[in-house]
């Protein structure tokens, strides 16, 4: 009889040889532990989830600025700007009040001007020419336009001189009368023809022209870029 055969038992209720009962296994606590932090972890996940779904219906998401792609740039204070704090401009110099324009435009003196008139109009091109002396232009020629102009001319006035002449030159000029366009032909010179077409009525108005000249000097800056 073996040993495992409690007294008193036999037969069909004997235990023999060396192997004992199957006993199930003791969970480990690794295991346990484990799966403990995974639920915490799958929990949290789930409340941050959450919170960010809020915080989008409720418009608090602090990316929703920039889901159209914009940009703030950064300003100055009023304040800081006014005491010269931090990212404020440098205040101007008595120097450089009287910078140099940023522009350097040749001035009416240095520009020679031929006036033709194209219309039917008498006496209109020394009448223009005349004004022009005034504002300092110095006047070439003087008479009706050539023929290859005359009466074919419905603008305001052509600008016509070398491929080699200063643009500034043009646009010097062309404040003095707006609507004008500009045209190019053989000739070596530095000289400017104003050709006066059926639809000009005037000369614009000094003030006027020197606004115009101030604003070429000096051009609006670029907006900063952020």
């Amino acid at each position: 009889m073996s040993m495992l055969t409690p007294p008193g038992m036999g037969g069909k209720y004997r235990v023999t040889g060396a192997a004992y009962p199957r006993m199930s296994r003791k969970r480990s606590r690794p295991r346990i532990v484990l799966a403990i932090l995974g639920s915490v972890l799958a929990l949290a996940l789930v409340g941050y989830g959450a919170l960010q779904l809020i915080d989008v219906f409720r418009g608090d998401s602090p990316k929703r600025n920039t889901a159209a792609g914009a940009k703030d740039c950064p300003t100055t204070p009023p304040k800081d700007a006014a005491k010269g704090g931090p990212g404020a401009a440098p205040a101007a110099s008595p120097a450089s009040a009287a910078a140099k324009p940023a522009v350097v435009l040749p001035p009416p003196g240095e520009i020679t001007v031929n006036v033709y008139n194209a219309t039917p109009r008498a006496g209109l091109a020394k009448a223009v020419g005349d004004e022009l002396a005034k504002r300092g232009f110095v006047i070439g020629h003087v008479g009706n336009a050539p023929a290859d102009f005359d009466k074919k001319v419905p603008g305001t006035g052509i600008l016509l001189g070398s491929p080699t002449t200063d643009k500034a030159a043009f646009s010097v000029l062309g404040t003095q009368l707006a609507g004008t366009t500009q045209q190019t032909d053989t000739r070596e010179g530095a000289d400017i023809d104003l050709i006066l077409g059926d639809a000009f009525k005037e000369l614009s108005t000094k003030e006027d022209a020197d606004k115009a000249l101030a604003v070429l000097a000096n051009p609006a800056p670029a907006p900063a870029k952020c």
